[in-house]
Parts: structure tokens; C-alpha cells; sequence
């Protein structure tokens, strides 16, 4: 559970050592904090706060470092990994790992609290009591921001999206 959450929230580009890193940082604060747990919620929802902080600490890092961008010829690039999903054509493949590229980088435009309540709700099926207890928020509020980065996503993927559409029609 937490590395499939932390897998989500950090997002593709977080290799499988920092994935066990950032797990492991969840459970080291989990047992520095297990003192202080009084037990109004359950210990997963506990879990789930603690997760989403060490995700947050996590983009505040990467967006302090500069982000360079990846050739194609560079050994080390595993640009063919991108491609794994099995699709009818190569053309297919591109066009899936493109939109999955603009989703997440369309999820890391969205605000921290936006983007946690997404993924709780959507990719953990958490349901708004848990997610509101793991970020500490009122129900109502995590309606309200489920709602927004919906409303957000939905409109920052429906114009590259035609983009998209009418480049593959032409080619």
C-alpha cells in the first residue's frame, strides 16, 4: 500500500531505490510517531498522511533541482521502458505515452493538496471520511478540492488532447 501510493504521488520518474527510500522514510516516521497516535482514526489513514507528507517533501526536492531534459541516444535513458504497455501499433504505444506524459505533468501543476486528493480518491480508493482524516481536512473541503483538480485536469488535457488527435489524423 505505501509504495503504490508513493509510486502515484511521486510520480514516473522516481526510480524503484528512491521508491524503498521514501518507504522507508514512511516507516521510520511511522514508529517515531506511533507514541504519539491516540487511535481516533485508524492506523492506515495514519499511514496515508504520513505518506502523502514524505510525497510532498519529495517534489519540493525535485523542484529544486534543475530538471534536464533526456535524449533519446543517451545510454542511460530508458526511454524504451515508456513503451512497455502492449498496444495494437508502435504508433499507439507513442500516442498512450505521450497523454500519460501530459497527465502527470498536468498533476504536477495542480496544488499538493489538489493532487493528494486525486490520487487518494481515484488511483487509492480512499473515500472522503479517510481522506479527510489522512489530510487533516473537513469533508466538505476535500469535495471542494477533488472537484477542483478535476475541473482543472479536464480543462488543461482537452486542448492538447484535440492537439494530439489532429496530429495523428494528418500523419
Amino acid at each position: 500500500m505505501v509504495f503504490r501510493t508513493l509510486a502515484r504521488l511521486a510520480g514516473p520518474r522516481v526510480q524503484q531505490a528512491q521508491l524503498e527510500d521514501l518507504a522507508q522514510t514512511v516507516f521510520l516516521r511511522l514508529f517515531r510517531a506511533l507514541p504519539n497516535f491516540r487511535g481516533d482514526a485508524q492506523i492506515t489513514t495514519y499511514l496515508y498522511r504520513i505518506a502523502v507528507n514524505v510525497a510532498q517533501d519529495e517534489w519540493k526536492r525535485r523542484r529544486r533541482e534543475d530538471h534536464t531534459q533526456t535524449s533519446l541516444s543517451d545510454e542511460d535513458s530508458n526511454w524504451e521502458g515508456r513503451l512497455e504497455h502492449p498496444a495494437p501499433s508502435a504508433l499507439a504505444q507513442l500516442e498512450q505515452s505521450e497523454f500519460a506524459q501530459l497527465v502527470e505533468l498536468q498533476l504536477q501543476s495542480l496544488s499538493i493538496v489538489e493532487r493528494s486528493v486525486l490520487v487518494l480518491f481515484h488511483q487509492e480508493d480512499r473515500t472522503y471520511e479517510q481522506i479527510a482524516e489522512s489530510l487533516a481536512l473537513p469533508i466538505n473541503t476535500v469535495r471542494t478540492h477533488l472537484h477542483r483538480a478535476r475541473k482543472k485536469l479536464r480543462a488543461a488535457l482537452a486542448t492538447p488532447a484535440l492537439k494530439l488527435e489532429s496530429k495523428v489524423k494528418t500523419a
